[in-house]
């Protein structure tokens, strides 16, 4: 039996059909993806939820939208994962009626939390203690001996800043513990780029505000975005180079797409996830069942 590999999808809520189909798919035609795949979690947020960090989601989520979307997961065994990594968090903030609702709502055991404040990771500790915690890359932890110290915490896996994806002294320290480490493969941001934590500050100052008027000045910033431009990305890892990972005991993949077209997600799941013999009919089925989606959804407007 093959070992089991997990990846991280992206938008529980924003790419909630094409989520959907993905993970049936996984289940009805198994042999037409990589052995020993699986999808670890959808990782995202409901609209309009306060401590949400990386990506600003403004908008309006109902409490039976937020548990038919749970249970739409779950009922699949696969974990909804909250971003609740707002770097502005202050006490204040803790007793928000939508975020706790929210956990509220997930409380059943299966689902997980990215964090990135101590303020409210140790809120949420207490009094949500059914959750598996997940220190998130948004912290920007580059230097190797504060890794390690982060790896020491309690943490159900720690995400590793992309800057590192390949580098050979850290990777090599890191194969103790290598199943506690996430890995993002596809990220389109740049290296190196230093006003990265001045970027998720603005996003999680716009959160909080409701505002999403004044774009941020991101030296990066393209007008589209593919998934030929992650490719290009020197943090890269590519289908041939997985495997190495894997080899070295890593077990956790995320792939990026909050905030980005769905066309793009879709072409990092074909690529990462499916046979290359079978990607055209994998492509297929979803543009299939997509459209059947929203031809229903139509249907019940009218």
């Amino acid at each position: 039996m093959a070992k089991r590999i997990y990846w991280h999808i992206p938008g529980f809520c924003f790419f909630k059909n094409l989520n959907t189909v993905l993970i049936d798919l996984m289940n009805e035609y198994e042999n037409c993806f990589h052995e020993g795949y699986r999808i670890g979690s959808v990782y995202g947020t409901f609209p309009g939820a306060i401590w949400n960090g990386g990506r600003t989601v403004l908008g309006f989520t109902s409490k039976n939208d937020i548990e038919r979307i749970i249970k739409n997961y779950n009922s699949r065994k696969v974990p909804v994962r909250f971003t609740w990594t707002n770097s502005l968090i202050e006490e204040k903030h803790l007793n928000d009626t939508l975020c706790n609702l929210i956990m509220r709502l997930a409380d059943n055991g299966q689902n997980q939390v990215l964090v990135n404040t101590k303020i409210l990771e140790d809120y949420l500790k207490q009094n949500y203690p059914n959750y598996k915690y997940i220190s998130s890359t948004t912290k920007r932890i580059t230097d190797p001996v504060k890794l390690k110290e982060e790896l020491d915490k309690d943490y159900f896996m720690v995400v590793l800043d992309y800057d590192l994806n390949h580098d050979e002294d850290v990777l090599k320290s890191l194969e103790p513990m290598a199943d506690r480490v996430e890995i993002l493969v596809d990220e389109i941001c740049f290296p190196g780029c230093p006003k990265r934590i001045a970027h998720y500050k603005d996003e999680s100052l716009k959160q909080l505000e409701f505002e999403i008027a004044k774009p941020f000045e991101c030296p990066n910033k393209q007008a589209t975005k593919s998934f030929s431009d992650c490719m290009k990305r020197p943090a890269f890892i590519s289908n041939e180079d997985i495997k190495s990972y894997i080899d070295r005991g890593f077990e956790n993949f995320k792939l990026v797409g909050r905030g980005l077209p769905q066309s793009l997600v879709i072409d990092s799941y074909i690529y990462y996830l499916v046979k290359p013999e079978k990607q055209d009919f994998i492509r297929e089925q979803i543009n299939k069942r997509l459209a059947q989606i929203a031809a229903n959804q139509a249907a019940k407007r009218r």
